[in-house]
């Protein structure tokens, strides 16, 4: 079975704000799904999010 983080999961995991990780969901960088009103977001999705960032920081 596929394992979901939450917003505030990944803000803390980030350490960003809740808003940013809301935000990125609404330009569609970052793959999400409404479940129990709220959204989620798939842990292998969250990986693939993460691995292209660091790559588009390598080739700046």
């Amino acid at each position: 079975m596929e394992e979901y983080l939450t917003t505030k999961d990944l803000a803390i995991l980030l350490k960003v704000n809740i808003v940013t990780v809301r935000r990125w969901i609404k330009s569609r960088k970052l793959p999400a799904t409404f479940l129990a009103k709220e959204y989620r977001v798939k842990k292998t999705d969250f990986e693939k999010f993460i691995k292209e960032g660091l790559e588009r920081r390598k080739t700046k």
